[in-house]
């Protein structure tokens, strides 16, 4: 159906169909029963306005591109939630591509997305290197781009969160689980989790520190860098971990050991994903407003776009630290190596998953 055919029908012209349909100004000056026809027979047609046409006169289409690493991982999921509820209160649509660390696809997708007249774009867990001819948000953003507004956690406060926790129940040996080089909170993160560190007296020792390698969004991620840890036979009682998912692997692997967590050893992760709470024990964890600040990133991107706001280039969010049962007082010995048929054991079930 087109909109020549619903002004045949009432016999009028297609402007004055036009702007009834349209809700434009200037279908106040149609009387309220001449709209009423030309609104019933559009309905009696199943005649839609084309939403191209309607706006191509200001230039406008009201859609916004989200670039994500997965679709559906427990990191994006509530940003882009988030993102959706706070554009479609606004009427904004949005679409979504997820380039998997791949920079070909992300090159690629990222025309794909200008092409389609998107208005902004908002990258979630993906690095933005190069300036873009349209507003853009970065979450988690660190690197100052042109045009790019980068929203990041407070690390600082967040690494004393937790440290300050683990201290207070008389830990001091501690192992760190670094975060993988493709994660763009990675370098920050660690290098406030050291200076934090060094701040409360925590010593960090080569021994107790593994990098996760890899972008599994599934407990996997932790799990064989856990078993590392126990491998070496350095004693630890607490570990704090880069995510939830290495934080879930890690008390899996502890668990399979024979080590009790928190008994033996205690596990603090980051994020608080929603399965962090249903975990066994539940996962004492930093919180970050994962769906808030996909309410904020895209808050900022439509004052951008609509009213030409110069936004700052860095907005920080502040984190939460929750308690749940993950951690407890640290034992008086020390956890060492597990045994050697345990370790063997592990080594194993790792080397057939690999």
């Amino acid at each position: 159906m087109t909109l020549q055919m619903v002004a045949e029908r009432v016999g009028l012209t297609k402007g004055t169909c036009s702007a009834v349909l349209n809700k434009s100004a200037a279908a106040r000056s149609v009387p309220p029963h001449t709209q009423e026809r030309i609104i019933q027979a559009a309905r009696e047609l199943n005649y839609r306005p084309s939403f191209y046409a309607r706006n191509l006169g200001v230039k406008r289409t009201y859609m916004i591109g989200v670039v994500t690493q997965e679709i559906g991982d427990f990191y994006g999921s509530p940003i882009i939630s988030g993102i959706e509820r706070y554009l479609r209160q606004k009427n904004y649509f949005f679409l979504t591509v997820a380039v998997r660390d791949n920079p070909k696809l992300l090159e690629t997708y990222s025309h794909l997305l200008l092409d389609r007249g998107v208005e902004g774009l908002i990258t979630v867990d993906t690095v933005i290197d190069r300036p873009l001819p349209l507003p853009a948000i970065a979450i988690p953003g660190h690197r100052r781009v042109d045009g790019v507004t980068n929203i990041v956690l407070d690390h600082r406060k967040a690494a004393w969160l937790a440290l300050n926790h683990l201290t207070e129940l008389g830990h001091r040996q501690i192992a760190f689980m670094k975060g993988p080089n493709e994660s763009p909170d990675s370098e920050d993160r660690w290098k406030t989790i050291r200076e934090v560190a060094k701040e409360l007296g925590i010593p960090m020792r080569a021994e107790l520190i593994v990098q996760l390698e890899g972008r599994d969004a599934t407990p996997q991620l932790g799990y064989p860098f856990a078993a590392q840890l126990l491998a070496r036979g350095r004693p630890f009682t607490a570990l704090f971990a880069y995510n939830d998912v290495a934080a879930i692997g890690a008390i899996h692997a502890f668990l399979e050991a024979g080590l009790r967590v928190p008994e033996d050893v205690s596990v603090v992760g980051f994020d608080d994903i929603r399965i962090a709470v249903h975990n066994n024990p539940s996962l004492t964890t930093v919180r970050q407003p994962l769906q808030r600040m996909g309410e904020i990133a895209a808050n900022s991107l439509l004052k951008r776009i609509e009213y030409h706001e110069n936004e700052s280039e860095v907005i920080e969010v502040e984190p939460e630290f929750v308690v749940r049962n993950s951690t407890a007082r640290a034992p008086t010995l020390s956890v060492a190596a597990v045994r050697k048929q345990d370790t063997e054991d592990m080594t194993a079930r790792i080397s057939g998953l690999e």
